[in-house]
């Protein structure tokens, strides 16, 4: 089916995109910011952080964000997407104010956490309603400004943070300052997402069918809003004519296969490290012989490569599959912790050894956040079912919270134990364990509505037989 957009109604989904993606901006920041906050925590006079205790402090906000992506896609669900980010908005601002101004660790774990149950709900309520908003052609450039606006708010943490440290690094509490700044892009939500509609897929399933259609009409020609909008009422009544979806059915094949899928991607999407990267960026770097004011600074060009390379990724997507570039993501990845691994072995008392690992860190850095890391979100927005996408993806993501969660505890003390060859050699093996499972079981999905992906699923998922065939096929 094409799609034709008018240019007023690419304006408004660029600023649909634009409000709503301050979610990820806020997602990218606190989750990156902690990378150069540590070492100044960590300090006698200030929380006097052990490694253990520094594993905590990182991963509280990871567990806080497992919790808000299981119950956040809920509530998206029953509330409806605008509601939830407008809601989250109100919690990032609260909860950065509490980090920001943590008297001991203990307080600073908990506001940490409270932070992570927004940054949870904001990573699965973000991509599906900038999935449900998109046309058919543009959802994947319109999605992964998701991932963009993610990898800009981790550079915009490096950076403040870079300059910070340097210009008063030897002032006490700069770290506070660094936690702070977070609650401009959260004032920036509230504000954009205010003047933004509901999603029109939700809009329909309340039975709001005029608005859900002028809605369609600002973002398409009306010819073809009326065409989508009978797609996405034909799709519900074949999902209302059916027994509801719920996790309780996981015994239908078609409904387990998904699932799997999804959770599958999230958690081959973590395994890979890139995170141990952004959380610990500056440790790693610190390890490999550089100061800690050098490996702040020298932490930035790692946010700068993720930026360029989303942006790669957002025009690779427009002429190659998203099973590919995963594949060829983590192929990459793979290869990256290798020579990690073993120059880390052969070289870690030469001159240039902390220049190499820098240069190593943003190579990976750009594998990931130009193949993997995009695809993953577009993937979770697109393969879900409409009656099982807030909660599929509520579910999956738990799991890559999860997941990120158990990496950004352990990280620091695996680091400390078995150096930096130990650590990435135990991704690399992770990589080749994500490669089977990418080329086994996930499907291509560009190309098709939302509705038709799931007809694919429906059609050959009941049958075990053809759903093998299928994958072999596509």
């Amino acid at each position: 089916m094409s799609t034709q957009i008018s240019n007023q109604g690419n304006v408004f989904l660029h600023k649909v995109a634009f409000a709503a993606t301050f979610g990820a901006l806020l997602f990218g920041y606190d989750t990156g910011v902690i990378n150069g906050a540590l070492p100044f925590m960590s300090q006698p006079d200030q929380l006097n952080l052990t490694p253990a205790m520094e594993g905590l402090v990182a991963s509280s906000l990871l567990f806080g964000a497992a919790l808000g992506a299981f119950f956040g896609g809920r509530i998206a669900d029953s509330k409806g997407r605008r509601k939830m980010l407008l809601a989250l908005s109100v919690i990032f601002f609260f909860s950065t104010i509490g980090c920001a101004l943590s008297p001991d660790f203990q307080v600073l774990v908990f506001f940490r956490f409270i932070l992570g149950i927004a940054v949870g709900g904001a990573s699965v309520t973000v991509p599906a309603y900038l999935s449900e908003m998109s046309p058919t052609e543009g959802r994947g450039r319109l999605v992964t400004q998701n991932e963009l606006m993610i990898v800009s708010g981790q550079l915009m943490a490096f950076v403040i943070n870079a300059i910070l440290a340097v210009s008063f690094g030897e002032a006490g509490h700069i770290w506070r300052w660094m936690l702070s700044v977070a609650t401009i892009p959260a004032v920036c939500l509230f504000v954009g997402m205010y003047r933004m509609p509901e999603s029109p897929r939700w809009m329909v399933r309340q039975g709001k069918i005029s608005d859900a259609l002028e809605i369609l009409k600002k973002v398409r020609d009306e010819k073809q809003a009326v065409a989508e909008l009978e797609e996405i009422q034909a799709n519900i009544a074949k999902e209302d004519s059916a027994k509801q979806v719920k996790l309780s059915d996981l015994g239908t094949p078609w409904v387990r296969r998904i699932v799997f899928i999804a959770i599958g991607v999230a958690m081959c999407n973590q395994f890979g490290g890139v995170n141990s990267v952004m959380y610990y960026g500056t440790q790693i770097l610190q390890n490999a012989g550089f100061s800690t004011n050098a490996a702040i600074v020298g932490n930035i060009a790692n946010g700068v490569i993720s930026v360029v390379a989303t942006y790669m990724a957002i025009y690779l997507m427009k002429s190659h599959g998203r099973r590919k570039l995963l594949m060829l993501g983590f192929i990459s990845t793979m290869v990256c912790h290798i020579i990690i691994g073993t120059s880390s072995l052969l070289f870690s008392h030469e001159a240039f050894f902390p220049y190499f690992i820098l240069f190593m860190t943003v190579t990976f850095m750009f594998c990931n956040q130009g193949l993997i890391g995009p695809v993953t979100w577009l993937l979770l927005s697109e393969i879900l079912p409409m009656r099982l996408r807030g909660t599929g993806m509520g579910v999956a993501v738990l799991c890559m919270w999860l997941t990120n969660f158990a990496i950004g505890l352990t990280f620091p003390v695996l680091l400390s134990i078995v150096g930096l060859s130990g650590t990435f050699y135990a991704f690399a093996v992770i990589g080749v364990i994500a490669l089977i499972f990418v080329k086994v079981w996930v499907p291509e999905t560009k190309g098709y509505s939302l509705e038709k992906i799931e007809d694919h699923f429906r059609a050959y998922g009941n049958d075990e037989e053809k759903a093998k065939q299928y994958i072999e096929h596509i």
